[in-house]
């Protein structure tokens, strides 16, 4: 099986042609990575893109930042087969983009959501096939060009393995979330050596919950690195995610949608000739 870097080489665009606005949020836990994939999407999607969100996390998080409920089963447990001989594998004529029509879930302003599948009692064993098959997709849709117009906002597992792993094997930038943490810092800057050494894709960095006129310069101290954007520490993310809504929705004025919005000005930017 080739490697995530020769994928990506592979299937880059020719100089002069137009990147596809394919990106991997990253980060440690807890630093708001689903918030801002999922407010991003929805964002993306009004002003006109046709996105995919990846939910690549098995812990809880993607869904309730779209504004749409836990699905009751892992749709994706439908592209995959079993065999005693080979185990789990994605079915015979599943594409890339016949999981997208097939296997996603519908979210508001038009997004659907592929999902790997969640922790359950008996950890991820209850959705392997969807793992599985999950990993095969992601491998293979740099080569679907049915897919290639569609916008692509993931949301990763906390810290450095997954990327390297190839759950975004797609991703030509990785947006990194570091909070004005050292631990938050550090697993950033590993991330983002893992992207640009091995992975030939873009970074992008943004500092979370930041509160304070020094903050985001501490951030930029601690990463070594200049920081793109910042989202605010601001009492609507945590009311949404008491109410298990998503605060696009509950608050579409709010600061922290501002400043996810000035993130989505950044990568439609950004949208330019690969380097």
């Amino acid at each position: 099986m080739p490697s995530t870097a020769a994928i990506l080489k592979a299937n880059a665009p020719q100089p002069g042609a137009q990147l596809p606005l394919w990106l991997a949020v990253a980060g440690k836990g807890g630093a708001g990575k689903s918030v801002l994939a999922g407010t991003l999407a929805r964002v993306l999607a009004r002003r006109g893109h046709r996105v995919l969100a990846v939910d690549s996390d098995p812990l809880p998080g993607l869904t309730q930042s779209l504004g749409i409920a836990e699905p009751a089963a892992t749709a994706l447990l439908g592209a995959a087969e079993h065999s005693q001989d080979h185990g789990w594998r994605l079915r015979r004529g599943v594409g890339p983009a016949r999981a997208v029509a097939r296997f996603t879930t519908p979210a508001p302003d038009g997004v659907r959501m592929l999902q790997l599948g969640k922790v359950g009692p008996d950890g991820l064993s209850d959705v392997g096939g969807s793992v599985t098959a999950f990993l095969q997709i992601m491998e293979r849709l740099p080569q679907a060009r049915s897919l290639r117009q569609w916008t692509i906002v993931g949301d990763l597992p906390a810290g450095p393995r997954h990327p390297g792993a190839g759950f975004s094997a797609y991703a030509r930038t990785y947006i990194v979330v570091v909070e004005p943490t050292g631990q938050s810092a550090l697993t950033a800057r590993r991330i983002a050596r893992l992207v640009r050494e091995h992975l030939g894709a873009q970074t992008l960095f943004v500092a979370s919950k930041i509160a304070g006129r020094d903050a985001r310069a501490r951030v930029e101290r601690l990463l070594g690195e200049t920081v793109h954007a910042e989202i605010p520490a601001d009492s609507a993310v945590v009311e949404a995610e008491r109410r298990g809504l998503a605060v696009v929705d509950t608050a579409p004025d709010s600061a922290v949608v501002r400043a996810v919005e000035h993130v989505a000005d950044l990568v439609e930017e950004r949208k330019v000739a690969w380097q």
